[in-house]
């Protein structure tokens, strides 16, 4: 709790504190005694939507007319207000995704963000995109754990200070160490990623005593994980509000986690708004103070104030759901439909135009919808994960095929799949690699990898049948025979998990491994191409991958 008692008060009624520090505002001339009000939006992972969907529902153009409304209602009754993003604003959108994320920054300056945090994904892309990036936007990337390898310099701005009627709010960025072995390792040859909760133990007392800050704000994207348990992951904002005095507010991004209530953890409040920009978290707060600036050393110090929230929502953007009135299934918004900004939609038109001519071309079809939720390829076998891996193993004419969950990042509908359909499910541009291995290597391997549990680094496979007990592979059948450890076999992975993404054990350094130069979205659509019309029930696991 260290450097002020203002927050063990979070939810008393400044009238009702009664020892301790309260005895200082019993003391107080009421003209001494002030109150800032100020309201925090934010979003996280948009991960590309800077358009509306089919639906009609997201898009930035709505988000600004919502922001601007807020903005208009908080300013009028004398307060203020932080719009921050909690990053990975790249990858998932191939509109975006082709064109760098442009728009996106140029929504994001439109609707009048104050900073964002570097998110992992931010990394899918060469540094020097990045830095474009950077160039565009017209507010701070912030990020306080990341450096140059070769110099040690810090690339990005660690923090901004923000003042807001005389009160200073420090808001610090921090990205997950995760990035570091996430991302594909030749875009961050270079790039060093520090831990993000030592980082802030370095800087939230630093913000405090050196700057002054009053209220700390840490935007992160780092993940919310319920009671600390990240497991595999790097831990995120519950241990970074248990371990780190100092810090007020968590606005976090990364697990892409709906928190329709603040999670308060050592009188820090996190708030995450779940993806896409579905919704705008809105958090009103109240921070009473005493005005004791007399221009001495004492009143210099960080004011002893009591920080409450005093309400706090997600609100939607134009979210539906599917309705079946008189036979006929429509979409119906949950709330009044959020109008679009026409200055934002002028402005984004060109880029959402720009993009479809290639997108919509017809790339083969399917008989039944394929699903690839996050929750069901991070978690267990699915026939868009065999379908993929089935496409890889072709291109490299390899004798199986293995791939990471966390790269697909939406299934197939039925009927007609575009470009656009594949470069939503295959987005990274991640390179299809081969790399030849013995019977006994291959084993090894494959255990190694269908043994790491739910998550990004879940691993989907073609052209075996396997089964495990528990993390002990107890059949593996390759080309419908059983393994022969002395052969020689032919195995087909991308080379981001090749180079040890997702952790990985790492193959890109044996004299066999081989870049193909094609990425998954090109290898994928040859692949639908030649086999279309596919069939859902070709592609379903079974019994071909089995967990005990």
């Amino acid at each position: 709790m260290g450097y002020s008692c203002r927050l063990l008060y979070l939810f008393i009624p400044l009238f009702a504190l009664a020892s301790g520090c309260a005895s200082q505002w019993q003391k107080q001339p009421e003209s001494h005694l002030k109150t800032l009000h100020f309201t925090v939006l934010h979003t996280n992972d948009n991960h590309g939507k800077f358009w509306r969907n089919r639906h009609g529902e997201l898009g930035m153009a709505a988000r600004k007319t919502l922001v601007d409304r807020v903005r208009a209602e908080v300013t009028a009754k004398g307060g203020y207000v932080l719009l921050l993003s909690a990053g990975d604003v790249n990858t998932g959108v191939p509109e975006s995704d082709i064109q760098d994320a442009e728009p996106d920054f140029i929504g994001m300056n439109l609707i009048g963000y104050d900073a964002m945090c570097l998110g992992n994904h931010e990394f899918d892309n060469p540094l020097e995109i990045l830095l474009k990036q950077k160039q565009w936007a017209e507010f701070p990337f912030l990020a306080a754990n990341i450096f140059y390898k070769d110099s040690g310099r810090r690339i990005f701005q660690p923090m901004l200070m923000k003042e807001l009627g005389g009160v200073k709010v420090g808001i610090l960025g921090l990205t997950t160490e995760d990035t570091a072995h996430d991302a594909r390792q030749d875009n961050i040859a270079n790039v060093r990623f520090d831990h993000g909760v030592e980082t802030a133990k370095e800087w939230v007392p630093r913000m405090i005593q050196q700057d002054g800050a009053d209220i700390v704000i840490a935007l992160t994207h780092m993940g919310h994980y319920p009671g600390a348990r990240h497991g595999q992951n790097s831990p995120g904002d519950v241990t970074l509000a248990r371990e780190v005095d100092g810090v007020d507010i968590i606005v976090g991004g990364h697990s892409q986690n709906k928190l329709a209530r603040p999670d308060i953890k050592n009188s820090t409040y996190i708030l995450q708004a779940w993806e896409w920009g579905k919704y705008v978290g809105r958090a009103d707060f109240e921070y009473y103070y005493i005005n004791d600036d007399d221009g001495t050393e004492h009143s210099k110090e960080r004011r002893k104030g009591v920080l409450k929230m005093v309400n706090y929502r997600l609100i939607p953007v134009n979210l539906k759901d599917e309705k079946v009135i008189n036979g006929k299934t429509v979409w119906v918004t949950r709330e009044p439909e959020i109008t679009e900004d026409p200055a934002v939609l002028k402005a984004l038109q060109p880029y959402q135009d720009r993009s479809q001519a290639l997108l919509l071309k017809k790339a083969g079809v399917l008989d039944v919808a394929m699903p690839g939720g996050r929750d069901l390829v991070r978690a267990r076998p699915a026939a868009i994960g065999n379908l993929l891996a089935r496409a890889q193993m072709e291109k490299t004419r390899a004798d199986v095929a293995v791939i990471n969950g966390g790269g697909i990042r939406t299934g197939f509908p039925a009927g007609t799949i575009t470009e656009k359909d594949i470069l939503s499910v295959q987005p990274f541009g991640n390179m299809v690699s081969y790399v030849m291995m013995s019977g006994q290597e291959l084993r090894h391997y494959l255990e190694d990898v269908a043994a790491i549990g739910p998550g990004g680094g879940f691993a989907h496979f073609a052209g075996v049948r396997l089964v495990m007990e528990g993390d002990k592979l107890v059949t593996l059948e390759v080309g419908g025979k059983p393994v022969d450890k002395n052969k020689t076999y032919r195995l087909a992975i991308n080379a981001y998990s090749a180079g040890g993404g997702n952790s990985w054990p790492r193959l890109d350094t044996r004299e066999s491994f081989v870049n193909t130069g094609y990425t998954d979205a090109v290898a994928l659509k040859e692949y639908i191409h030649q086999h279309s019309p596919l069939k859902r029930s070709d592609y379903e696991p079974g019994s071909k991958v089995v967990r005990r």
